[in-house]
């Protein structure tokens, strides 16, 4: 499945996790990518449907894939991931839940990084952590 995420940065660097419904683990905006999109634009589409957030500017980090984005879901579906991430420092809006899959939207400081992470996020939480923390 191919899809992209963003890992949107505060100006306290602190970062924005979304608690998911269906796991009730935290993780990062985003989603599949739809017919036609880019993977820039699924990734701004995803932030502002999950969080009410307008991306204006991204910024490629890295594609993630292999046995480690395994994911079946809840209901019984499985796949492998090819995940695009990119990071936002520029964003404007007013945080709004899209209440069917998101529980919570909370600011993270990066040395306060919640435990249960959705398992094809995690990686992506923890490379960025390496590289910027």
């Amino acid at each position: 499945m191919v899809g992209a995420c963003v890992l949107l940065i505060d100006k306290s660097n602190k970062i924005l996790l979304q608690q998911r419904k269906d796991n009730q683990c935290w993780g990062l905006a985003g989603g599949a990518m739809e017919p036609g999109e880019t993977l820039e634009r699924t990734a701004s589409r995803e932030l502002y449907e999950e969080t009410g957030i307008k991306a204006n500017d991204l910024t490629f980090f890295r594609v993630f894939s292999g046995e480690d984005f395994y994911y079946q879901y809840p209901h019984g579906d499985e796949v492998y991931n090819v995940i695009a991430a990119y990071i936002c420092t520029d964003f404007s809006g007013d945080l709004r839940m899209e209440e069917s899959e998101v529980q919570d939207l909370k600011f993270f400081h990066l040395d306060e990084i919640p435990p249960n992470l959705n398992p094809p996020e995690a990686p992506i939480i923890y490379e960025y952590l390496h590289h910027f923390r």
